[in-house]
C-alpha cells in the first residue's frame, strides 16, 4: 500500500467515523430534544386555551372545544372537576356520555396537583399512542383543558429528521472523499518530488535542487534536504579531488604503503609495495596474515593493531634481481578514525649496499696504513735512539713520531669501529667490580691527566660496587669518556666519576668541567668524527671517534649512553646498564 492510498484511507475513515459518530448522537438527541419541544408546545397551547376559558362566558363547551382545536390542529378536550367530558373536538355532542370518567387520568391527577400535568398512552378513544398535556382552568364549568397529539406525528418529525441527517452523512462522507483525494493528490506530487531528488542525489545528481517553499513540515524537509545536499555533493566533491591527490601520491611515492584496518584486512595498496611484497591487484579485503608473510612484520602488524607499539624493522625481500633490504614502518591509525594500522617500506639497498663500501674502504685502508706507519714510527724512533741526528732535526723527528702515533690511534679506531660494525665483536658478561675497574682505568690515564695538572675524583655507591659486565670493554668505554673529559676539561679542573643504582640499573656518569656542549650538537656528539664548534674548544688532538666507540660498546651491553650539559659548566656523559642476572658471552645487539 503507496503512502499516498495509506494517507487516503486514515482521512477518509477518520471522516466517516466523525460523521458516523455525529450521526449517533444526533439520532440519540433529536428525539428527547423534539419531544421535549412538543411538550412545551403542547401545554403552551392548553395554557392559551385555559387562560380563552377563564376570561369569556361559556355557553357551549363542546362548541368552544372545535372551535379551539380548529385553530390549533390538535385534539383539544375540556373536562369538568367532577372528571367528566363537556366538550371534545373530535367527540361528536351525542357521544360525550358515552366517553369515560377522566378524573383518573395520569396528565388530570398531575393538572390538579400541580396545574399542569403531561402523559402518553394509547388512546381509549382513537386507539393511537398519544401524548396528552392538561391545564387547570380557574373557574367556570370546565376544569381543564386537555390538548393532545399522536406520537407518530413526533416519530414522523423524528424520521424526517434522520431522513435528512442521513443525507447529510452521505453528502459529508462525498465532499471527504473529494477533498481528501485531492489533498492526497497535492501531498503525493510534493511527496514524490523530494523522492525524486533524493533518489538523484543518490545517484549523485546534485544539480536539480529539491527546493519546497512552503512553510510546512514538507517544506521544512525538502528545504533541509536540498541543503543537506548540496553540503553533501561539496563535500564529496573535496572527498574525490583529496582522494585522487591521495591515488596520485601513492602511485608516485617509492615507498610501499599498506593500509590495514581494524580488523587486520587490507584497505588501501599502492603499486610500489604490491612489487615488493608481490601482491595481486585485488589483495583488498584479505587477512594480513595471507599476504604479508614476512614473520617480523607480521608481528609488527599484529602488536599495533593490538594497541601497541612497533620498532622499526629490517628484513630482506627477493627482489627481481636480488635480494633487497627494506625498513618496514608500522603505526597506528587513530580509534575515532576507525583504528587500523599503517605499513611503509622504505628500500635501503642502495644504502646499505653503500654503507657496506665505506666499511669495507675504511677497513681496507686501515689494514693498509698500519704496516707503512709501523715503519715511520720505528725509523722515527730508531733515529732518535741513535742519538747522531743534528739537534735542528731532532724536532721534526719528534714530530713525525708524535704525529705516527696518532695516526695509529687512528686507523686502531677505525679498525675497531669497522669491526663492531661488522658484528665481530662479543662480550663475555662476568661480575666485576667497579670502584677497581674505575681506579685503574684513572691509573692508567694519570701521566696525560697530571700533565694537565687536572685530577680524577671518584664516587662509587656501596650498591652499585659490582656490575655484570664485560671488565676489558666496559675500561675502554670509561678511558674513552676520561680521556674525552680531560681533553675539553680546563687545566686544574676535575673529573668526576660517579657509580650509583637506580631501578636495578647499574649510572655511571663522567663530567668535567669544560664549555659544555652546544644544544644543537647534544644529539650528534656520538657521531663518528663529529667535533663540536671549534671556536668554543680548544683542538683536543684526539681521533674523533672515541664517543662513537663508547656509544657501540655500551650497545654491546645493552645499555645507552647520553650526554647533557651540567649546572655550573660542563658536560657529562650518563651509561646506563640495565641488570641482566646473568653471565656468560653475548654476542652483538
Amino acid at each position: 500500500m503507496t503512502f499516498r492510498t495509506r494517507t487516503f484511507l486514515s482521512a477518509l475513515i477518520s471522516t466517516a467515523l466523525a460523521l458516523g459518530l455525529s450521526m449517533l448522537l444526533v439520532e440519540r438527541a433529536v428525539p428527547q430534544f423534539m419531544k421535549e419541544d412538543v411538550d412545551r408546545g403542547l401545554l403552551n397551547q392548553a395554557q392559551l386555551a385555559a387562560s380563552l376559558l377563564g376570561r369569556a362566558a361559556l355557553d357551549d363547551p363542546d362548541r368552544e372545544a372545535d372551535a379551539i382545536g380548529a385553530l390549533l390542529g390538535e385534539r383539544v378536550t375540556f373536562i369538568a372537576a367532577d372528571g367528566a367530558v363537556v366538550g371534545d373536538s373530535e367527540v361528536a355532542r351525542d357521544a360525550l356520555a358515552t366517553l369515560e370518567n377522566h378524573a383518573s387520568r395520569e396528565e388530570i391527577v398531575a393538572a390538579g396537583r400541580a396545574g399542569e400535568g403531561l402523559a402518553s398512552r394509547t388512546s381509549h378513544t382513537t386507539g393511537v399512542e398519544t401524548r396528552y398535556a392538561a391545564v387547570a382552568v380557574h373557574g367556570g364549568p370546565v376544569a381543564f383543558v386537555r390538548i393532545a397529539l399522536p406520537l407518530t406525528a413526533i416519530d414522523a418529525r423524528v424520521a424526517a429528521v434522520r431522513r435528512l441527517g442521513v443525507l447529510g452523512f452521505g453528502a459529508g462522507l462525498a465532499a471527504a472523499v473529494v477533498l481528501t483525494g485531492l489533498a492526497s493528490v497535492l501531498l503525493h506530487r510534493r511527496l514524490r518530488a523530494v523522492a525524486e531528488a533524493a533518489a538523484r542525489y543518490k545517484a549523485g545528481d546534485f544539480s536539480r535542487p529539491a527546493r519546497d517553499h512552503a512553510r510546512d513540515e514538507i517544506g521544512i524537509v525538502a528545504n533541509a534536504l536540498d541543503t543537506t545536499a548540496r553540503e553533501l555533493g561539496a563535500r564529496l566533491t573535496e572527498i574525490e579531488r583529496e582522494r585522487a591527490h591521495m591515488a596520485a601520491l601513492l602511485a608516485g611515492m617509492v615507498e610501499g604503503v599498506i593500509l590495514f584496518n581494524g580488523a587486520g584486512r587490507l584497505v588501501l595498496t599502492n603499486p610500489a609495495v604490491r612489487s615488493m611484497l608481490r601482491l595481486p591487484d585485488a589483495a583488498e579485503g584479505r587477512p594480513y596474515l595471507e599476504v604479508v608473510r614476512q614473520p617480523e612484520i607480521a608481528r609488527a602488524v599484529a602488536a599495533v593493531l593490538d594497541g601497541g607499539d612497533a620498532a622499526p624493522v629490517e628484513v630482506q625481500l627477493d627482489g627481481v634481481d636480488a635480494r633487497r633490504v627494506f625498513v618496514a614502518h608500522v603505526v597506528p591509525v587513530a580509534r575515532e578514525r576507525g583504528g587500523g594500522a599503517v605499513l611503509v617500506l622504505h628500500d635501503i639497498t642502495r644504502l646499505r649496499q653503500a654503507d657496506q663500501v665505506r666499511r669495507d674502504f675504511v677497513a681496507n685502508v686501515s689494514h693498509e696504513l698500519r704496516t707503512p706507519l709501523t715503519a715511520i714510527r720505528g725509523a722515527a724512533e730508531a733515529l732518535i735512539d741513535d742519538g747522531r741526528i743534528a739537534p735542528e732535526s731532532q724536532a721534526f723527528v719528534e714530530m713525525i713520531t708524535r704525529q705516527t702515533q696518532r695516526m695509529e690511534r687512528l686507523v686502531r679506531d677505525l679498525l675497531r669501529l669497522a669491526r663492531l660494525d661488522a658484528g665481530q665483536e662479543t662480550i663475555t658478561r662476568e661480575a666485576c667490580r667497579l670502584d677497581g675497574l674505575i681506579a685503574g682505568v684513572a691509573r692508567d690515564l694519570h701521566a696525560s691527566v697530571s700533565s694537565r695538572e687536572q685530577q680524577v675524583r671518584i664516587d662509587v655507591a656501596a650498591d652499585a660496587t659490582v656490575v655484570t659486565a664485560d671488565a676489558a670493554k666496559l675500561g675502554d668505554v670509561l678511558r674513552n669518556l676520561i680521556e674525552n673529559a680531560s681533553n675539553y676539561g680546563p687545566p686544574g679542573s676535575v673529573i668526576d666519576v660517579r657509580a650509583t643504582r637506580d631501578a636495578g640499573a647499574t649510572v655511571i656518569s663522567v663530567a668535567d668541567r669544560g664549555p659544555g656542549i652546544p644544544e644543537a650538537d647534544l644529539s650528534r656528539v656520538f657521531e663518528r668524527f663529529y667535533r663540536v664548534d671549534r671556536s668554543r674548544t680548544r683542538d683536543p688532538g684526539g681521533t674523533g671517534l672515541g664517543l662513537s666507540i663508547v656509544r657501540h660498546l655500551v650497545g654491546l651491553h645493552g645499555g645507552t649512553v647520553t650526554a647533557a650539559n651540567r649546572d655550573g659548566g660542563g658536560a657529562v656523559f650518563t651509561v646506563t646498564l640495565e641488570s641482566t642476572g646473568t653471565t656468560g658471552t653475548t654476542g652483538p645487539r
